[in-house]
């Protein structure tokens, strides 16, 4: 017994002398006292270090590079394979796209603890002199592995206590065709992401660093390989928190009431089918229980046929909408677009569509619509009141009610813009915001906390989206506030509208649209996306 016993504890001394031998050994540069005294300056804003064993630029905002970053023969290629037998997660969100390990701050591994350990000793010591940051031993580290199509789209890192971030890539041999890079965005004077200013290539055992601060706007590209894996851990050091200027408030898009079009608009636009009061009141029933509908070939086919050609002109002048930590998509400038179009969007303002709206789903879009106090009063539905179908001398006469009364009495003409998180048409006068927005790889919303918080519907209609697969993005997600889980998905179709009620605790965003969408091209060179007009009707 007693020889088993000492036969057991000889293996497990040996077992601990085992873990002992993992031990992480960090490259020499960072214990040359004068290459770490030129980083310090670099990193303070003075001449940048671009040495063999270690750069740091100051611009856009501070941050550092270390190839050869481990620099025991074997360590780097033992810990990626150690890596590679966790268990991963896919994480999909509006920011994100990847695989993603749990947080690593104990995990048992011998390698990743060994680096662990390497990191919050000697890296840390390191980093405190160069940037001249208390770092306590407080260090978040997980690993991440993007695939074809994965990404990360622009944001700042900021988070109550992180100072330092990190990223350590475990790489194949990687190109920057192959995507994947680490892009640093420069910023305005609202401390807003303006444009990408360095890219850097993703390099095997190389570790690069940056701080976290209002200015430190970064992104991972999208992945283009189809056969490689972008493996790396990264993390956080954390120290004292620094003083957050005032988040900017952008100005929204300009609401107005509506434009006086009658009842003659809608038979000029419409499917006929959607102006009989039968259908009218089926998709209002179905729109007030589930809060959204989708209305396929809404248009008349040769009026759909026209706009997607005249969309195609070559004189719409199209401009970037951003900032990228909210969104980036193009928006049509409306003075270029031609007659066809500037005449669809009148139709999309115009005051016959508020009221079709308000009979299909029940809101009170305009002032013949009836309120939910009339109805509870039993003084008729939508569907009885001011339809849209074939002319009859009731609904002439409510349509002419309409055309003489554009907007309530007593109300003001001009509608104060909104501020965030209240609404702007206050005096009860329904308003609608829109654009047309051409999409195309690359392009995205995020959800983001100046997102308008109140009650509204919105409509989006599609054109030119022909054979779109969801696997390429560009369709719109409703969740809950705070949450991952989609409520509900808006796919790009053909020639139809969708209509989406919304809470103020429901926000959407629409998904990256990935290299997979470029298929399309095979099909039609000149193809490369679709466009939708996006409208906001506020009662």
């Amino acid at each position: 017994m007693g020889a088993k016993r000492r036969g057991a504890a000889a293996a497990a001394a040996g077992s601990k002398r085992g873990r002992r031998e993992a031990r992480a050994e960090l490259c020499a540069a960072l214990g040359d006292a004068a290459l770490r005294g030129r980083a310090a300056a670099a990193w303070g804003g003075g001449e940048p270090l671009r040495h063999e064993a270690a750069a740091v630029e100051p611009g856009p905002f501070p941050h550092g590079l270390i190839p050869g970053f481990l620099a025991a023969p074997g360590f780097a290629e033992a810990l990626r394979d150690e890596l590679l037998g966790l268990s991963f997660t896919g994480r999909r969100n509006d920011l994100l796209s990847l695989r993603q390990s749990r947080e690593l701050a104990a995990s048992p591994e011998p390698r990743l603890a060994a680096l662990r350990h390497a990191l919050c000793e000697e890296f840390r010591a390191w980093l405190s002199a160069v940037t001249l940051i208390e770092l306590d031993q407080t260090i978040d580290i997980s690993c991440a592995k993007y695939e074809y199509t994965d990404v990360l789209l622009c944001h700042d890192d900021e988070l109550e206590g992180r100072r330092i971030a990190f990223i350590l890539y475990l790489v194949p041999p990687w190109e920057k065709s192959d995507g994947g890079t680490l892009d640093l965005y420069s910023t305005d004077e609202h401390f807003q992401p303006q444009q990408i200013v360095k890219s850097l290539v993703p390099s095997w055992n190389t570790l690069v660093f940056f701080e976290v601060s209002p200015v430190s706007f970064h992104q991972v590209s999208e992945v283009l390989s189809e056969e490689k894996c972008r493996l790396s851990v990264s993390g956080w050091f954390h120290g004292p928190s620094i003083v957050r200027p005032t988040r900017h408030v952008e100005a929204p898009l300009p609401r107005s009431p509506h434009i006086p079009y009658d009842h003659e608009i809608l038979y000029e636009w419409i499917n006929l089918i959607y102006l009989d009061m039968d259908s009218q009141a089926q998709i209002q029933e179905e729109f007030e229980e589930r809060s959204e509908i989708l209305l396929k070939d809404f248009l008349k086919k040769e009026k759909y046929q026209l706009l997607c050609k005249a969309l195609e002109n070559k004189d719409i002048q199209w401009s970037s909408r951003g900032p990228a930590n909210k969104r980036l998509y193009e928006t049509a400038e409306e003075d270029s677009l031609p007659n066809v179009l500037k005449k669809f969007l009148q139709f999309l303002r115009s005051e016959a569509l508020f009221l079709l709206l308000s009979n299909f789903t029940g809101l009170k879009l305009h002032f013949l619509a009836p309120s939910v106090e009339d109805e509870d009063a039993g003084e008729g539905t939508a569907t009885d009141t001011a339809q849209y179908s074939s002319p009859e001398p009731e609904q002439e006469e409510a349509v002419h009610q309409a055309d003489s009364h554009p907007q309530q009495p007593d109300q003001p003409e001009d509608i104060p813009e909104a501020r965030d998180g209240e609404t702007q048409n206050g005096s009860g006068t329904p308003t609608c915001a829109g654009e047309l927005r051409r999409w195309a790889h690359g392009h995205y919303t995020l959800v983001h906390d100046s997102q308008a918080t109140e009650f509204a519907l919105d409509l989006l209609f599609f054109c030119g989206c022909e054979d779109w697969d969801p696997e390429y993005g560009g369709f719109t997600s409703y969740i809950a506030k705070g949450e991952d889980e989609e409520l509900l998905t808006v796919n790009p179709e053909e020639n139809c509208l969708a209509l989406v009620y919304r809470d103020r605790e429901t926000m959407k965003f629409v998904k990256y649209i990935n290299h997979r969408s470029l298929a399309r091209l095979k099909k039609d060179p000149n193809r490369t996306g679709f466009w939708d007009f996006s409208f906001v009707y506020y009662e």
